[in-house]
């Protein structure tokens, strides 16, 4: 993700640079106006609010990591992540806002900056608002789109990206199931791995492992953007003035900004998020309605869910928290789908009473869409736990599976969505489980801790 090495400049501020070192930063900063002209613009909210986008620019990368990294093809004059950042009024928070490229956008009248031709409002994918209009026309679009006026733009080209990785010393990440992307060459197994800078970004790049294409892309980029939030506050690199001046030169070589965003505001957030940490973030995405909207001269893209953005910009706005208040609990076992999104039925097939609510409860405590309204399974006694669902759901079973230790899976066409659980005598407890990527909360909202390494 190239934002991500943007945003890393605001962690390496929370360090406590010195005012030489920020001032030195600020020179090698280029300068955008996107703000300029721009009339009946929203009004502003608390906090501070930074657009972030990634442009597809891979002109300084070598023709052997072209190759050994498979970035051939011509880029394109696109963005292509966008991700809207609020900083809360107390320096306490970063809420991370993923926009999908591809999402469904109606560009407000404007004239060419370069050509002068004047275009009336019109529908297009959010990511070629740049191509039309620049940075100016992106920030117009987004603050159309959200009601978010934004105070800050930043933009950074993907060239710098692995130098970026490399100077931190590389990212820990950490894979619940095999990940293979014969696009990008990704090739990761189960497990934990330190990714250089080459194969971080074939990893943030990566739309081909499953079917969730980019919106998994963007879950993926948030998870490596929380990895490189930890990785340079808990390195020590923030303390080292050699290390930390060749990561910012790094950084800074392809970002852009507005001119409002220099020294002053470098050192203020500096002072203000000293102690900024991982699990000072948080990270969404925008609500989606219709993932493969078909709109003619477009093609297909991504139809937001209007009610629900419409609340998650409105919190934006009102400086509040979009994650969910999580209690301490104990280490739990990752699994690949998030408990969230798991439909369970328990049934108790013993002829011990309140068995069956209290399977119900437990899968619920951690985390399982539970009926809430055990049944009794009837027959005869069951002596070992069992699991069946639909053979087209067989990802969540596995991970409903490993929230029950020693129980039976089974597989029965045509039972939908919702898994069935009957208790059995050897029934003991259930063992709390979380997905890698954790849909939780109103919008899916995770804190930067949850999605890192443990």
């Amino acid at each position: 993700m190239r934002v991500a090495t943007t945003l890393s400049v605001l962690v390496l501020g929370a360090g406590g640079i010195g005012h030489a070192v920020v001032t030195s930063l600020d020179t090698g900063i280029g300068r955008v106006d996107p703000f300029k002209d721009m009339k009946n613009r929203p009004v502003s909210g608390h906090g501070m609010n930074l657009l972030l986008v990634g442009t597809d620019g891979r002109n300084k990368i070598t023709k052997r990591e072209k190759e050994k990294y498979r970035l051939g093809g011509a880029p394109c004059h696109c963005t292509d992540t966008i991700m809207l950042v609020h900083i809360s009024r107390d320096r306490e928070r970063a809420s991370v806002v993923s926009l999908p490229r591809d999402s469904y956008a109606e560009i407000p009248e404007h004239t060419d900056g370069t050509t002068g031709k004047h275009h009336r409002a019109h529908a297009v994918k959010l990511n070629a608002a740049y191509a039309e209009g620049g940075p100016s026309l992106t920030v117009r679009t987004v603050e159309h789109m959200t009601k978010v006026k934004i105070d800050h733009y930043l933009e950074v080209d993907f060239t710098s990206f692995m130098k970026t990785v490399d100077a931190l010393g590389g990212v820990e990440i950490c894979t619940a199931r095999p990940m293979k992307d014969s696009y990008t060459g990704l090739d990761l197994g189960v497990g934990t791995h330190e990714l250089d800078g080459g194969q971080s970004l074939q990893y943030v790049r990566s739309r081909h492992v499953d079917g969730a294409a980019d919106l998994g892309r963007m879950q993926r980029q948030q998870r490596f953007l929380a990895a490189l939030i930890k990785r340079a506050t808990g390195s020590g690199v923030l303390l080292n003035p050699v290390m930390l001046r060749e990561v910012s030169s790094t950084v800074l070589s392809s970002v852009r900004a507005d001119e409002g965003f220099g020294t002053q505001e470098l050192l203020a957030l500096s002072k203000a998020m000293k102690g900024f940490t991982a699990a000072s973030s948080e990270f969404t995405s925008v609500p989606v309605g219709n993932p493969s909207l078909p709109v003619a001269g477009i093609g297909s893209t991504v139809q937001w869910d209007e009610a629900k953005a419409s609340k998650l910009f409105r919190m934006v706005r009102e400086d509040r928290p979009l994650a969910p208040v999580r209690p301490k609990r104990a280490p739990a076992t990752t699994v690949e789908v998030s408990p969230q999104q798991i439909r369970v039925q328990v049934y108790n097939g013993t002829r011990t009473d309140g068995l069956g609510r209290r399977v119900d409860a437990a899968l619920r405590a951690t985390g399982f869409n539970t009926t809430r309204g055990p049944l009794s399974a009837g027959g005869p006694e069951v002596r070992r736990t069992l699991v069946t669902y639909d053979p087209r759901w067989d990802r969540s079973a596995k991970s409903l599976a490993a929230a029950l230790p020693g129980c039976e899976l089974r597989a029965v066409k045509g039972q939908g969505p919702t898994m069935r659980v009957t208790a059995g005598t050897d029934y003991r407890r259930v063992t709390a489980v979380r997905a890698q990527d954790s849909n939780q909360g109103e919008f899916g909202a995770v804190k930067g801790d949850q999605v890192v390494c443990p």
